[in-house]
């Protein structure tokens, strides 16, 4: 059996979220340990990918192993807060597409973005692949409201007959984090995500059958 050390952590981050219970308010030197191992969570993220080593984030933050644990009980929790602000826009968007004139051109925008995030740190677009069919990751957290927001921009479009009425969004966003992935293992290819997309949305949209003879 696995077990988690819990050596450096110290009385102040008793208070730090736990993965069961309410949350209480953090006192304030829990509060900057935490606020530190999402900084150093960050950069060591955008430097060395989704896989980078916790041991060295928390040595960055000035913490023990254990504090990081008490803070975020494994590496998807971590990379939840760390990418809620990502997400908060993405969120954000979708409200501001979900009265435009062209529901299609909204949606392939906001597919667009989510290429874009994915897109952002390396393993981050395989991490969300694999939460969405997982609902015990932490990661759920993010692809729950991306998923009810990108269905309601889906459903505009299939309403104005843009978007063909059999695709889901499951099959969607599964298709921008592979897209994400091809783009993030062909890095010599900057053009590649815009044009995978592209492809992709082809083959969306609802074809008029031509008129019978």
């Amino acid at each position: 059996m696995t077990t988690i050390s819990t050596a450096g952590t110290s009385a102040a981050d008793t208070d730090a979220p736990g993965a069961c219970g309410p949350e209480r308010p953090m006192r304030a030197d829990a509060r900057r340990n935490h606020d530190r191992l999402l900084t150093e969570a960050r950069a060591s993220f955008a430097e060395h990918g989704t896989d980078a080593s916790l041991e060295d984030i928390a040595r960055r933050a000035g913490v023990g192993i254990g504090t990081l644990y008490r803070h975020f009980p494994n590496r998807h929790a971590l990379m939840n807060a760390v990418f809620q602000e990502a997400l908060t826009a993405l969120l954000d968007r979708s409200g501001e597409l979900a009265d435009a004139e062209q529901p299609c051109a909204a949606l392939v925008e906001w597919l667009g973005a989510i290429v874009t995030h994915a897109g952002e740190y390396r393993g981050l677009a395989q991490a969300l692949m694999s939460a969405s069919a997982d609902r015990t990751s932490a990661l759920t957290q993010c692809h729950v409201p991306l998923r009810q927001a990108g269905a309601r921009l889906l459903e505009r479009a299939q309403a104005s007959g843009s978007v063909r009425t059999e695709v889901s969004i499951d099959d969607l966003l599964q298709l921008t984090n592979a897209i994400a992935l091809a783009a993030e293992q062909t890095p010599a290819e900057p053009a590649l995500a815009d044009r995978l997309l592209r492809l992709t949305l082809q083959g969306l949209r609802a074809v008029t059958a031509p008129p019978r003879v």
